[in-house]
């Protein structure tokens, strides 16, 4: 196990960021409304494309909109592609890249995903970044990770730094699902795996059973079930708890549960009951499916704000009664933020864009 390093003696004692995360930016095109997947030797017409920074990118603008102060270090190609994802995540969508790098004389990282049948299929082209990461990890208050057997050497930094250590795990292509990357959970504050691989992790036949085999080995364990909700032990409070999904049409899947995981880190560090911050992340998750895109889905505390308007002030029947009860912290999490028209952070609906397109003028605001 790599050592932990320390701290330096002239960082700052104060946090500079809500969250940092680094890994791999990809440029994302989707494809929404096909009925069925492409066959061969066919051309299919479909009714709904955008084109949006992708990969850990979904998780850094989940977090920027919901008001987390974002760090993100990645590397990004000087190409087109490239430019058009570092201008959106900078200037867009506010997410710092000063820890992120130039990379010449390389091709962005491109996946291209087709959405139908509630889910996707995805096509990617990588090559790997010509630089090497920083070694410089900010001061933040929480870090988001993929878990490894070895935690990377940053992620040993940001813990020894007191950053709270959330993480995801990836679909194991082998199918092996060794138990020993949980030994990864040591460095970590909280765990938040899909069903299907916290099962096949911890070896058991239901999502009960896992969160409880996780929460023996970290102190926040968290399991999705997409539109089942989720179930999560916090042995740091002594909660569990276990929260159903929003029933909510799904155009797109991806990025849902980098938005989830935004949604339930907001909530930690807001220190919100167990229950609140389930709820809260899966009305984040529910939200991003209705709209393509893994960035260009996340809500804003806007898309929030609608939502619980129009569920309070719509039809009443006896489930959205219940929702009402199970969202009443809302009225009180909104006030901090602001709802008035034009301030209220909202998805967007970007789409790939050389300067040229751009507006000019007096009408653009410039």
């Amino acid at each position: 196990m790599p050592e932990t390093p320390a701290p330096r003696p002239d960082e700052p004692t104060e946090p500079t960021f809500d969250v940092h995360v680094r890994g791999t930016v990809f440029l994302d095109i989707v494809f929404t409304g096909l009925d069925d997947e492409p066959r061969l030797g066919t051309e299919v017409w479909t009714s709904g494309m955008g084109s949006c920074p992708g990969g850990i990118a979904n998780m850094a603008v989940a977090a920027a909109r919901l008001g987390l102060r974002t760090s993100l270090s990645a590397a990004f190609s000087t190409d087109s592609y490239g430019q058009f994802c570092w201008q959106t995540l900078g200037e867009q969508e506010g997410v710092d890249l000063s820890t992120s790098y130039r990379a010449p004389d390389w091709h962005s990282p491109v996946t291209v995903s087709l959405a139908y049948g509630g889910d996707r299929a995805m096509v990617t082209h990588e090559h790997p970044a010509p630089v090497a990461e920083p070694d410089e990890v900010p001061r933040s208050r929480s870090c988001l990770v993929h878990l490894a057997a070895e935690p990377q050497p940053w992620v040993l930094r940001a813990e020894a730094q007191g950053s709270l250590v959330f993480a995801d795990v990836g679909w194991d292509s082998s199918t092996q699902w060794n138990p020993d990357v949980l030994s990864g959970l040591e460095h970590c504050h909280a765990f938040l795996p899909n069903h299907v691989e916290a099962m096949r992790y911890t070896r058991t036949g239901s999502a009960e059973e896992a969160v409880a085999a996780l929460a023996e080995r970290v102190p926040v364990a968290v399991v999705t079930r997409g539109a089942d909700g989720a179930v999560a032990v916090d042995q740091s409070t002594g909660e569990s708890a276990q929260v159903e999904g929003l029933r909510l049409e799904a155009l797109d899947a991806t990025g849902a549960g980098d938005v989830f995981g935004a949604g339930f880190l907001t909530g930690t560090l807001s220190g919100w009951p167990l229950a609140d911050r389930l709820a809260f992340a899966n009305l984040c998750a529910g939200l991003s499916v209705q709209q393509f895109g893994g960035s260009l889905s996340a809500p804003g505390w806007g898309d929030i704000a609608d939502w619980w308007s129009h569920l309070r002030l719509g039809p009443r029947t006896s489930a959205t009664a219940t929702l009402v009860r199970r969202y009443g912290f809302l009225d009180d999490v909104l006030v901090d933020h602001p709802q008035r028209a034009g301030e209220s952070v909202r998805r967007a609906s970007a789409t790939l864009a050389v300067l040229n397109d751009l507006p000019t003028g007096p009408s653009a605001g410039g």
